[in-house]
């Protein structure tokens, strides 16, 4: 672990408190356990924004930062609460690193017994201007905050006062991590190539005959035999007219000759998510219309690529392959010239709706739908929509177009339960972005060839 990538971020938080309000102090903790059901909890997976910055994977664990302003310059302490040191409970659980060894191995300044965190937080609150906080995180944080301050205003006759105000700290913390470092972007490369590999493994394995569940354990084999530690969201395997189904969960449905098979997943890696989708014939040959489809829904991808530069808007690529998807339906006559008069008035209209209803993008990084605004920031408080973000440099977003035919009455039943939807990972860099995740190739061709070579 390089404890001095964590140091950096904590005192670049550091320094947007003391920009902000020229001092205070940041309350941060990770995720709780979840019971699964009796006696069992979901497999257990550390906060995002506690991670990011303390590199910590315990559970029961709160990172304080108290930020002291001066003149010209500001100090910096932080402070993590987490779990003591039990014999007992380590021969069950598994060893808890604990505060004595925490300063060493985390580059902590102070570290205590998360038990000592309510008595703590009054004494850091004292006199403390600003905390910073998840603001409505949820009744049981505000209740904390309710007893923080209480300690902090039975004080007041010694000349002690309480903060006075209260910002959310995710606006900043997520403002950090919308901007990858080296370090970030070389984790979701690894992830991205793991994630190709199980992609491709599943092509190669997909036989007409099997369920959607045997591929989703090939993918699972290949994220955890690689060293991934989980999937980064709940694996997309969908059969035929389960493929139309935008968030479908890999079941129990029989992989059927003439169809296609979605499969939108990715593993997690050392905190970060890979994203990719592919979209390939169960026997291993595209019809004519899955075909034609596929082919439109590529030229979308790759105009949409071809936007992903910086300077242009976070909406550049989704107004791409919009325009692509939607002369692709008004050319196989899905969607009807004669009747919509043309491309303009069928994009105007929202008539693409009816088979393309998502967006071409989202970021990527520690979550798969990470977090930062898709808006710029604005001095003007009152404009009633804010402009699309500008990409720059280190942004990592998706770019993943799709279509779905569902059966109707007006749609030639050729088209029927044909869903597609190709999706990669994509590093904005100078020059345009790096697709991190074309290790498992998209071109129908290449698909083919790989699964009848397999």
């Amino acid at each position: 672990m390089n404890k001095t990538i964590y140091q950096e971020r904590r005192n670049a938080l550091a320094k947007l408190i003391y920009t902000k309000t020229g001092g205070g102090i940041a309350v941060i903790s990770t995720a709780p356990e979840l019971a699964r059901n009796r006696d069992s909890e979901f497999p257990y997976r550390h906060d995002s924004d506690f991670f990011y910055l303390t590199g910590f994977e315990e559970p029961g664990a709160s990172l304080v930062i108290v930020v002291k302003g001066g003149d010209k310059t500001h100090q910096v302490q932080s402070h993590l609460f987490c779990r003591p040191k039990d014999p007992e409970r380590e021969i069950w659980d598994g060893i808890r690193l604990g505060p004595e060894a925490a300063p060493t191995m985390l580059g902590i300044e102070y570290a205590h017994s998360n038990q000592e965190l309510d008595h703590k937080l009054g004494e850091l609150l004292a006199n403390q201007d600003a905390i910073y906080i998840r603001l409505a995180e949820s009744a049981e944080a505000d209740r904390r905050l309710r007893h923080w301050m209480k300690q902090v205003r039975g004080q007041g006759r010694s000349g002690i006062n309480p903060p006075s105000e209260f910002h959310d700290v995710e606006a900043l913390i997520h403002e950090m991590r919308l901007f990858k470092d080296e370090h970030e972007i070389d984790i979701m490369r690894r992830a991205a190539a793991i994630s190709a590999r199980a992609h491709i493994r599943a092509m190669q394995i997909c036989r007409p005959g099997m369920r959607e569940y045997q591929l989703e354990a090939e993918l699972l084999h290949e994220f955890r035999n690689s060293g991934a530690q989980s999937v980064a969201y709940n694996s997309i395997v969908a059969g035929g007219a389960n493929s139309c189904i935008l968030h479908y969960r890999a079941g129990s449905t029989e992989l059927r000759n003439g169809e296609l098979c979605l499969i939108d997943a990715g593993c997690e890696l050392d905190g970060y998510a890979s994203d990719i989708t592919r979209t390939f014939p169960v026997n291993g040959k595209f019809t004519g219309p899955q075909r034609a489809l596929y082919d439109i829904t590529l030229a979308a991808q790759e105009a949409a690529i071809a936007m992903a530069r910086p300077g242009n808007t976070f909406m550049q690529p989704h107004e791409a392959a919009l325009t692509v998807l939607t002369q692709g339906l008004l050319d196989e006559n899905l969607l009807k010239l004669s009747e919509l008069g043309s491309l303009e008035n069928a994009i105007e209209t929202g008539a693409y709706r009816r088979f393309y209803m998502h967006r071409t993008s989202h970021w990527l990084g520690m979550d798969v739908h990470d977090v930062g605004s898709y808006r710029e920031h604005t001095e003007n408080s009152l404009q009633e929509e804010k402009p699309w973000r500008i990409l720059k440099r280190d942004m990592v977003i998706t770019i993943e177009p799709g279509l779905y035919i569902r059966p109707a009455d007006d749609i030639d039943a050729a088209f029927w339960n044909i869903g597609i939807r190709i999706e990669d990972d994509a590093v904005i860099n100078d020059s345009g972005c790096e697709l991190i995740s074309r290790g498992v190739p998209v071109n129908a061709d290449e698909i083919e060839a790989i699964m009848k070579n397999a």
